[in-house]
């Protein structure tokens, strides 16, 4: 449990400044990318490195915390590399250069987070249920540099981001240096092993859910600034509505810690995966009218702020003892990594080959596949 007020906010300090840099990066990179000269499918391989790489480094990393206890250590030393390398950016615009420092850089930094979460859930202890409590600032943290950007883009144009994006990766670095260690060492106990784990058929097909959720995100994550900006919407506009899903997302971490008890994780679970759905269909179809936007928009409550607070919840459910950093390592490296690179990469040469529109048909039918999938084979609560 946590046990004092400067606690919880050293520990949302640090999801505060992640997610404001993710607020930077998410929404405008790829407009860098275009600024630079970049085509759509060149964007899309760019920003699948930044995804793919988290296919290797949160089990690396994870693998090595769990094994020596040290997870603050770990998250220190990642966040000073991601930054160090991510100056790189300031010296070079190729391809090949992008390719490298965005290789180099997200190795690093994607091992962060995910043993921040199990830090966190940690000292939460049995109240895990709270932790959206903690982690709605990381969405504040999101909506400030989302929101805020936008119109300094418009002023100024986007060739500052580099820039600012340094800024941040200094402030999550510095965060992290207050946050201590849970108390914990490194178990030596028997333990279930990860493979025995991962046999179950519940284990599975959760994952196989997150895969797909996440290469639902990738047109949304990688190309709706591009996609609203072909509709004639301006940045300013743009980072509004970027962040009115972030104000639904905050929403529903509000009230997470009474929902979970009550609806249980599986119910809740398909309702995302259902909305997510309609979210995707709405955005292909009507994209012109800014009403249905606006409401697709609020959808993010339930694609991202439902869907990940019942998935770190199965996740530590399913993955406990020295399993915990490899189960939300592997729940980070299969889904935003394997999945969100899978779906930026189809989202790039779909919208290369047939259309914007078409990118976000595909991103409906994978969260359709997640929801039959959720509802066959995902028993967990």
């Amino acid at each position: 449990m946590l046990h004092s007020r400067s606690l919880y906010w050293r520990l949302s300090g640090f999801y505060l400044f992640y997610f404001a840099t993710l607020g930077a990066l998410v929404p405008y990179w790829s407009l860098y990318l275009k600024h630079l000269g970049f085509n759509a499918a060149e964007i899309g391989e760019l920003v699948a490195i930044l995804m793919a790489t988290k296919l290797v480094a949160p089990n690396v990393w994870g693998w090595i915390a769990d094994h020596t206890g040290r997870r603050i250590a770990i998250i220190r030393l990642a966040s000073l590399l991601s930054l160090l390398i991510f100056t790189g950016v300031l010296f070079g615009s190729s391809y090949l250069w992008l390719a490298l420092v965005m290789s180099g850089f997200s190795f690093f930094w994607n091992a962060a987070l995910p043993q921040f979460e199990a830090i966190t859930l940690s000292h939460l202890g049995a109240a895990t249920h709270r932790y959206s409590m903690i982690r709605l600032w990381g969405s504040i943290g999101f909506i400030l540099t989302v929101a805020g950007l936008g119109p300094v883009f418009d002023r100024v144009g986007v060739a500052l981001l580099p820039q600012i994006l340094l800024g941040l990766f200094t402030a999550i670095w510095l965060a992290s240096l207050t946050v201590p260690e849970h108390g914990t060492v490194a178990s030596t106990q028997e333990q279930t092993p990860l493979r025995q784990v991962l046999r179950r058929p519940d284990v599975l097909a959760l994952l196989l859910v997150c895969f797909l959720m996440q290469a639902s995100h990738g047109p949304y994550y990688t190309f709706f600034t591009l996609y609203l900006e072909d509709y004639g919407y301006s940045h300013s506009s743009i980072g509004l509505l970027w962040a009115l899903g972030v104000v639904a997302e905050i929403g529903v971490f509000v009230v997470m810690h009474r929902w979970l008890p009550r609806y249980g994780a599986r119910r809740l679970l398909l309702a995302s995966l259902a909305l997510t759905t309609l979210r995707w269909l709405l955005i292909a179809g009507f994209a012109d009218r800014l009403p249905v936007v606006l409401f697709a928009q609020t959808l993010h409550a339930a694609s991202f702020g439902v869907y990940h607070a019942v998935a770190i919840h199965l996740v530590h459910q399913l993955f406990v003892g020295r399993n915990q950093g490899r189960g939300q390592a592997l729940y980070s490296s299969l889904s935003f990594g394997a999945g969100g690179a899978v779906g930026s990469l189809a989202a790039g040469y779909i919208w290369t080959g047939l259309g914007a529109q078409w990118t976000y048909v595909f991103a409906a039918g994978a969260s359709a596949l997640a929801w039959g999938i959720a509802f066959r084979r995902v028993r967990v609560e």
